[in-house]
């Protein structure tokens, strides 16, 4: 009986022993530093980016060009070279893809001397290749030179001085514009620089009527070295005065001339 009781209490002895044990871990258990893991690092979400949108091209439009018309057949009058010419070294300004080398420009230009002088000037420069075998003007800066010497007024200074120092090109029966446009060439062809010599020609030239109501302006009357205030003045008075003639005329064809009845 008594070694019942010691076997029995020596087995709850060792129970006691290991819950004793084992209450001790679950207590270090519990006291322990709870060791906290941090969540994984998410990056902020970007935007999304957008492919920039495509921008088609427009179809290109083809450059328009004025349309222009050939210079006239010279007519190798020296009164005319110098229209003549312009007219060419404005087509060729106009039209440079035609032209990409002094030689077109050059033999363009001769396909219209079909006349006369002209003719006969062209004539020998293809003579002159065929003897040499180099055509005889190879820039078109020569050619303009040449050309000047051949066929633009000798004595152009001089006709003019002696056109304004007379009375040939007065205005005459022409409109103040037409008289405008032949005076200033002429005043080119002299060299005349000087306002006021310029407006003293300018204005014995106009017709008496033109002049005087120009010189008796009582407000804003041109100063006699103003040359546009000049032109600008005899233009409107001549317009002016065309517009008149104009009313007038109608005014004449529309009234009726009363007729006399008969006498009964």
């Amino acid at each position: 009986m008594t070694e019942c009781q010691n076997a029995s209490e020596h087995t709850i002895n060792a129970t006691l022993a290991g819950l004793a044990a084992q209450l001790q871990q679950l207590t270090q258990l519990i006291t322990a530093p709870v060791l906290t893991v941090a969540p994984p690092l998410i990056p902020p979400s970007l935007p999304p980016v957008s492919s920039p949108p495509l921008v088609l091209a427009a179809p290109s439009k083809q450059q328009t060009r004025p349309k222009l018309s050939s210079p006239p057949d010279f007519s190798s009058e020296r009164s005319s070279g110098r229209a003549f010419l312009n007219s060419c070294t404005l087509y060729l300004r106009l039209a440079p893809e035609q032209f990409t080398c002094n030689e077109k420009k050059i033999f363009w230009t001769l396909a219209f001397f079909k006349d006369r002088r002209a003719a006969k000037w062209s004539e020998n420069l293809f003579r002159q290749e065929a003897d040499t075998g180099i055509f005889p003007i190879q820039s078109w800066v020569d050619f303009e030179q040449q050309f000047r010497s051949q066929f633009f007024p000798v004595n152009a200074k001089a006709d003019a001085i002696n056109a304004l120092e007379g009375s040939s090109y007065y205005q005459g029966n022409r409109t103040v514009d037409d008289y405008l446009d032949s005076f200033l060439i002429l005043a080119s062809d002299a060299g005349y620089t000087d306002p006021w010599t310029l407006v003293v020609k300018f204005r014995c030239g106009l017709k008496l009527n033109v002049q005087s109501q120009i010189a008796t302006i009582p407000f804003g009357r041109p100063a006699n070295t103003d040359l546009q205030a000049w032109y600008a003045a005899a233009q409107r008075i001549d317009q002016a005065w065309l517009a008149n003639e104009a009313f007038q005329s109608i005014l004449r064809s529309t009234t009726v001339t009363p007729t006399r009845s008969a006498p009964t």
